[in-house]
This record gives C-alpha cells, sequence and structure tokens, in this order.
C-alpha cells in the first residue's frame, strides 16, 4: 500500500509537470508514456539546470544589470547636472536617495502584484515604467522635476531585485540557488562595470542628457529578453490551489515570522548603506584627495568592482557548499575589516589593491540575499518578501550618499568609510540571533 502511494504521488508530480505556464493559468493535462517522462520534475533535486531556468536567469540578470547602470551613472553625472541645474551638494545627493525611495515604494506595490498576478508578467511593467521616466531625465529643466522623474524611474527599479530573484530561485534545484542568486547579483556589477567604462567615453561627448538616454538600452534589452519567459512551476501550482492571501501580513504571520523579518531588514539596510555610501563619493573622494581626472576615477572604481564581482561569485559557491550563516558571517568579518584598512591608506596603489578586496566583502554578500528570503517565505508571499524587504533596506541604505558626504566634509572620507565597520558588526549579530540556517531545502 505504500509503494500505491509512492507511486500515485510521482505520477500526480508529472502531471502538475504538464501544467501551462501562460500568466498562472492551468491547461488540460499532458499524458507521457514512460519513455517521454521529464528528467527532472518540478521541485526535484537532482542538480539539472534546465532551458527554462537559464531563460529565468538571463531576464532576471539584465533587469538588475539596467538598476546598477542607471544608479552609477548618476554617481558619475552628480558633477555636471549640479552645476547645469544650479543644485547644491545635499540637492544632488538627494536624486540618488530619492531613486533608492522610489525604489521601495515600487518594491512594495510590485512585490504584492507579482505574488498575485506573475513574476514574468510583472516584471515587464516594471521595465515600460523605468524607462518611460528614465527618458524624462534626459529632458529636465530643474532640480523639482528631475527628482520627479528619479522618485518614479526608482519605483520601476524597485520590482527588479526581488521579482528576479524569486524567479530564478523558484526556476533552479535547491541544491545551486545560491549560486544562482550570486549570477544575478552578477548582473549588477556587470551593469556597474558597463557605466564605469562607458561613462569616461560617452559623457564629455553627449553629456549628461544623453547619458540618461543611453540608460534606456538596457531596460529594451530586458523586455524582449523577458517576452518568451514563462511562470515557475511552483508559482503556477500555488496559484491554482491556494487561496488568495495577504502577502504583506505575511511577512508578520508570526512572531518567528516577524523575528525572521526584523533580521532581513537590518541585513538589507546595512548592505545597501555601505555600498551606497562608498561608491556614490568614491569618484569624487579619488578626484579630490589625489586629483584624479574622471578616467582615472573610472579605472580605481573599475578594480573595485571586479573584485565585488569575484566577491559575488565566490559567495554563492560558499553559501551552497558551507550554508547561509557561515558564509554571511564570514564575508561581514571581512567587510568590518577592510573599510578600516581602506580608510588608513594613504598610497593610490594601495587604495586600488585594498579597493578590489573591500569590494569582494562589502559587496560579495549581494548574491547571497535571493536565496537567503526565497527560502525563508513561502511562494505565496515570496516576491512581496524579497521586494519589500530589501527595498527597505535600499531606502535605509539610500541615506549612506547623505550620511557619508556629511561626515566627510566634517571629518574627512576617511572617518567616513571607517564608521561604516560599526554597522557590520551589527550585521554579525543580526546574523547570528536572527537568521535561521535553511540550506538546500525545497521551496514552501
Amino acid at each position: 500500500m505504500h509503494d500505491f502511494f509512492c507511486l500515485f504521488e510521482q505520477l500526480d508530480k508529472v502531471q502538475r509537470f504538464n501544467f501551462a505556464r501562460d500568466h498562472s493559468r492551468r491547461t488540460t493535462l499532458a499524458t507521457f508514456p514512460d519513455h517521454a517522462l521529464p528528467a527532472t520534475l518540478p521541485g526535484s533535486d537532482d542538480g539539472v539546470v534546465t532551458r527554462e531556468a537559464w531563460k529565468a536567469l538571463a531576464g532576471s540578470a539584465i533587469g538588475y544589470a539596467m538598476d546598477g547602470f542607471d544608479l552609477l551613472i548618476l554617481g558619475f553625472m552628480l558633477r555636471l547636472i549640479g552645476p547645469a541645474l544650479h543644485l547644491t551638494t545635499t540637492q544632488a545627493a538627494t536624486l540618488v536617495t530619492a531613486t533608492l525611495v522610489g525604489a521601495v515604494i515600487g518594491g512594495i506595490g510590485f512585490g504584492i502584484l507579482s505574488d498575485r498576478m506573475g513574476r514574468v508578467r510583472v516584471l515587464t511593467w516594471t521595465i515600460v515604467l523605468f524607462a518611460v521616466f528614465t527618458g524624462l531625465c534626459a529632458l529636465a529643466q530643474g532640480y523639482w522635476d528631475l527628482l520627479l522623474y528619479r522618485t518614479i524611474s526608482g519605483v520601476g527599479l524597485g520590482g527588479e531585485f526581488g521579482i528576479g530573484m524569486a524567479l530564478v530561485a523558484e526556476a533552479w534545484p535547491a541544491s545551486k540557488r545560491a549560486r544562482a542568486s550570486s549570477y544575478v547579483g552578477l548582473g549588477w556589477q556587470a551593469g556597474v562595470l558597463a557605466a564605469a567604462l562607458l561613462t569616461p567615453m560617452l559623457l564629455p561627448v553627449i553629456g549628461w542628457r544623453g547619458m540618461f538616454v543611453i540608460g534606456l538600452f538596457p531596460a529594451i534589452a530586458a523586455y524582449f529578453i523577458r517576452k518568451d519567459l514563462h511562470e515557475p512551476e511552483i508559482f503556477v501550482e500555488r496559484t491554482a490551489r491556494a487561496p488568495a492571501q495577504s502577502s504583506l501580513r505575511l511577512l508578520v504571520a508570526d512572531a518567528e515570522t516577524a523575528r525572521v523579518s526584523l533580521g532581513m531588514i537590518v541585513l538589507c539596510s546595512v548592505q545597501n548603506f555601505g555600498y551606497y555610501g562608498v561608491m556614490i563619493w568614491l569618484p569624487s573622494y579619488l578626484s579630490s584627495r589625489f586629483g584624479f581626472g574622471l578616467t582615472q576615477s573610472a579605472t580605481w572604481t573599475v578594480v573595485t568592482i571586479l573584485g565585488m564581482a569575484v566577491g559575488i561569485y565566490g559567495f554563492g559557491h560558499a553559501a551552497d557548499r558551507l550554508g547561509r550563516k557561515p558564509a554571511f558571517i564570514g564575508w561581514m568579518v571581512g567587510a568590518a575589516v577592510m573599510v578600516v584598512v581602506y580608510s588608513r591608506l594613504t598610497d593610490p596603489m594601495a587604495l586600488l589593491v585594498a579597493g578590489a578586496v573591500m569590494g569582494f566583502f562589502v559587496n560579495g554578500m549581494l548574491g547571497g540575499y535571493g536565496a537567503l528570503m526565497s527560502e525563508l517565505y513561502p511562494t505565496s508571499t515570496r516576491a512581496t518578501a524579497q521586494n519589500v524587504l530589501w527595498n527597505i533596506g535600499r531606502a535605509i541604505g539610500g541615506f549612506g550618499p547623505v550620511v557619508v558626504g556629511a561626515i566627510a566634509g566634517a571629518w574627512g572620507f576617511q572617518t567616513a568609510i571607517a564608521l561604516l565597520a560599526v554597522l557590520y558588526l551589527l550585521d554579525i549579530v543580526a546574523v547570528w540571533l536572527l537568521i535561521p540556517e535553511r540550506k538546500g531545502q525545497e521551496l514552501a
């Protein structure tokens, strides 16, 4: 009798594999002959990565690349936008903060919609919104209209990280989930790297308005890559069987879940505060301290970004092998040490090498958040959790450029960077006390 029920369960899995994935609608079940059974059933973990999983990864990674490209070119352009539109230093910094605050609004709204209406459909909407208002930034005439455009384009960006990470986590096998998330994180670095390489060449020629137009191209590419994507099987099944629930309320469904959500807010906030606090002001710091021109600043920034990319790749593999908590704590210790070391260096070449190592740890953890949150929350609230918690962290972290700029103005950039070590120590405590280990578990 036990064998009979096991056989019935396997046949049920085979049937569910054949559900149509067109915007979460189920269609007639197909019957497979024995020799035609799929090699990998939904939810299995034999380590096989399907073509659909790779497509989901590509569609998510290029959207996140768009995010990174947009924010870094803004950092490079602030020194030109400010004089052209008669902005103060504080107003220029708030353009970054406004983008990140808009991302919180988009993260909450699009995350909830994604859990109800589908990952792929909502990702298409986010790209269209971003593209329209990024294009309008090129036409800005003053501070207030540019601030509005940046805020609304940030709303579009807000949906990218969380929904893309949920999509990839649901499509990839559990044993490779962390490295898949890290590959999405590498999309961000690819976008940032493209911005660092293209800006010195194009900005003197086409100006900051032309750079905003260039920022449209990643969005267009992401739109076409996602055209043929399908919803993950686990999401199709959940929407067909489960009643509608408030995905936002599920983030604090009970005391344990609320504790986990608090821990994730701390992690996401420190991650974003450290990243934006360093990267937005790094070109200006190198220019004022060492007299570097745009090309030299870009070179130093590129080396730091490459260090971040290696850190992200390494983190994904470490998290899959050692576990989520050991990987996070190891990288956080490295980040705390390196920001202090970096702040004490005065030789340009030493800064170049240390910047790569600092980037390895400071942003290497980026690859782990998608897998971690996917395992902590069920399908009915997975995209909401990814978007809401990450973008709350981005909103808090968005004050990083303002705080670092204020401290740098009063006590110097070195002091501002060194103080980030305290935040990484807070991060370690949050991981240790608030976040459970669920490495390799099948998604709920």
